[in-house]
């Protein structure tokens, strides 16, 4: 099979080749036997991934191949569509994330999420932080004042408006405001963040910004980044999974992924062959 590599593969360390799973106290997340079904069609089949703490994973593959379906189900925000049906089983930290018993509310504040177009709210750049907080009860200023600017210094946004605090959000950017909503997304102190094509509608300079950022968060949190950018995913994940209507054809490191995939289905689309 041919050696590839679409880009190169940096800001990570070293990871073993081969696509043997970590153990799993090791694993944030769990993705069992998955079928999901949209009201008129089925969108994914038998999916079963696991994904390392600490670490970047991203989902590749053509457009609407179910790469963001997957996302969407990790913190169950699927469940805002009416006739879906979910078979299989999602875990993190080995409890059952569709469980009766579990609080929807808590696992969204556990698993926090970007979306491909930045969505600040309409109200000033301290407000976006300090709304979730404000919700969940905080009240003390000090304690808002200290959470505001961790999760800015954390977004990589700190100094560039920390005498603005007070503007609205809108004043801001686009690849700026990107990186309020990921400030925002920190703020209820999430453990894992999932990011839907995060920089896809962002110039060059932000995007890199937006990937940089990435590379810090990865040392807290587990990151799950959907991307069409195939150089974007070499850059800054641990582990790819490649997608194809619906179906997980490949998983694993990256660099084994993108220098010797074992699909030929995986090779054609890295290659360009089609998607």
């Amino acid at each position: 099979m041919t050696t590839l590599l679409s880009a190169p593969v940096i800001g990570r360390p070293a990871l073993d080749s081969g696509e043997t799973l970590l153990p799993p106290a090791a694993n944030k997340l769990s993705i069992q036997n998955v079928n999901f079904w949209y009201p008129k069609k089925q969108a994914l089949w038998d999916i079963s991934l696991n994904v390392p703490e600490q670490s970047v994973t991203a989902f590749i593959g053509p457009s609407g191949c179910g790469k963001s379906t997957l996302l969407r189900l990790l913190n169950r925000m699927n469940d805002l569509i009416e006739g879906t049906k979910l078979t299989g089983r999602i875990e993190m930290d080995n409890e059952d994330v569709y469980g009766d018993d579990l609080d929807v509310v808590d696992l969204r504040r556990r698993v926090g999420m970007v979306f491909q177009k930045s969505n600040p709210f309409p109200k000033s750049i301290y407000e976006n932080i300090a709304y979730g907080p404000r919700i969940a009860g905080e009240r003390n200023r000090a304690r808002l004042d200290h959470l505001v600017e961790r999760c800015l210094k954390q977004a990589a946004l700190w100094n560039e408006v920390k005498d603005r605090l007070g503007a609205s959000a809108l004043e801001l950017s686009g690849g700026q405001q990107q990186r309020l909503c990921i400030a925002r997304s920190l703020a209820t102190d999430p453990e894992v963040l999932l990011m839907d094509e995060p920089a896809s509608a962002l110039d060059p300079k932000s995007t890199q910004a937006i990937e940089e950022l990435i590379g810090q968060l990865r040392r807290e949190y587990t990151i799950v980044i959907v991307t069409h950018n195939m150089q974007q995913a070499a850059r800054v994940s641990d582990r790819t999974a490649f997608f194809f209507e619906g179906k997980l054809i490949e998983a694993g490191a990256t660099e084994q992924l993108f220098r010797k995939p074992r699909e030929r289905q995986t090779e054609d689309y890295i290659t360009g062959r089609f998607g």
